[in-house]
């Protein structure tokens, strides 16, 4: 009897499917320079699509370490807009208000027979875990944020979470977080980045230090700082632990793009004040001095933007100076040191209010079933040329 060969075919272990890929896409799009944290997330969105997420487990455990503005909170927040179209689809748990054990039932509720049992709600139940379901994805977001200033009754309930992905509330009732993914946040070791990339408070300057290996000493101060403070079993329950780092001055000026594009899609989805802005190159530039600040990261460029632009746009709206298809030029004003505000253009055809993208938009159709509304992609900032007087 002949035996025919088996036929061997290469596979191609690193190839994503097409939903993973719109979503890795679409986080890239929302978040600068973390690409550490984009990867890990895809990577755990991928398993939990393939069905292969570990039984009895949550689809994963996630620390993110780094200093304030680096876009820590705004990644689970940007895959919830993603993949639900609602930025607030996550539940937070904020760990400064947990600094004492009683406030624990604020979380989990009170037991039957304590005062006020009937009147605390528990924040994590079966319910609200799963009330951004649909019938195509049924996997939930829970935030844990600046989790070092949890009390110890808090840590309890945590290590169970990490590792069996069950939460006993008050009244007994069970929580299964086994279609969950964790995410932990903490600004250990902030300060200290904050300082190397920075210079410190001596005479070096951070563009006097050498720029080799300064990714692995910024890893190498958060994750020391992390063991020094939690426990090896709270570690040990962790699938990853991801550094963010400060951003830089190329990554601001993404952040600029990406935080005056939403300003266009809030001034075009207000009643009355339809109408299109543009900011110059110097005018860009003003905004990125103001707003560059080692300790705050991109939170202060955000205060910059709207202290300088969405205020003095606001005076403009609400004093009628800018009508329905206006094109606004903001502009540096060398002589006033401040930005101007200048009409280039009236009775501009306007963009639709919202400009979807057609991955975006497929994934959610099959998703959901049916056409959904998706974020509006980032409106161009320099006016087209069919924009121009």
């Amino acid at each position: 009897m002949t035996m025919r060969a088996a036929v061997r075919q290469q596979l191609d272990p690193t190839v994503r499917s097409n939903e993973t890929r719109d979503f890795a896409g679409a986080l890239r799009a929302k978040i600068v320079g973390q690409e550490e944290g984009v990867q890990a997330l895809v990577d755990l969105y991928q398993v939990f699509c393939a069905g292969l997420n570990s039984p009895g487990r949550p689809v994963g455990n996630l620390l993110f370490l780094g200093p304030t503005g680096s876009g820590k909170t705004r990644i689970v927040e940007a895959a919830a807009e993603i993949l639900f179209n609602d930025p607030h689809a996550v539940i937070k748990v904020d760990c400064a208000e947990f600094q004492h054990s009683h406030e624990i039932a604020k979380l989990i509720g009170s037991p039957p027979g304590y005062l006020g049992h009937r009147e605390t709600h528990p924040l994590i139940t079966q319910e609200a875990l799963a009330q951004f379901h649909t019938e195509k994805l049924k996997l939930s977001l829970l935030l844990f944020d600046e989790i070092e200033k949890a009390s110890d009754a808090l840590w309890q309930l945590l290590l169970g979470i990490l590792d069996k992905a069950t939460l006993t509330l008050g009244d007994n009732r069970r929580v299964d977080l086994s279609q969950t993914m964790i995410f932990l946040t903490s600004n250990l070791g902030g300060g200290e980045i904050s300082e190397m990339m920075g210079g410190g408070y001596g005479f070096i300057k951070a563009e006097d230090k050498p720029k080799a290996k300064l990714n692995e000493k910024v890893e190498r101060t958060a994750v020391e700082a992390a063991r020094r403070k939690f426990s090896p079993e709270f570690m040990n329950r962790l699938d990853k632990i991801v550094v963010f780092h400060p951003l830089q001055r190329k990554e601001l000026e993404e952040v600029l793009e990406i935080e005056l594009g939403q300003v266009q899609r809030r001034v075009l989805e207000t009643a009355k004040g339809q109408f299109l802005f543009r900011v110059t190159a110097s005018g860009r530039e003003f905004l990125l001095q103001e707003g560059t600040d080692q300790r705050y990261g991109a939170r202060h460029l955000k205060r910059a933007i709207e202290r300088h632009v969405v205020y003095p746009l606001a005076n403009l709206l609400a004093t009628e100076q800018v009508q329905l298809g206006d094109l606004v030029c903001i502009d540096w004003d060398k002589r006033r040191n401040q930005l101007s505000f200048a009409r280039e253009g009236e009775n501009i055809a306007l963009p639709p209010r919202k400009i979807e993208s057609p991955a975006l938009v497929r994934t959610a159709q099959a998703r959901s079933g049916k056409a959904v509304e998706t974020p509006a992609a980032i409106l161009p900032l320099e006016p087209a040329p069919r924009l121009a007087r």
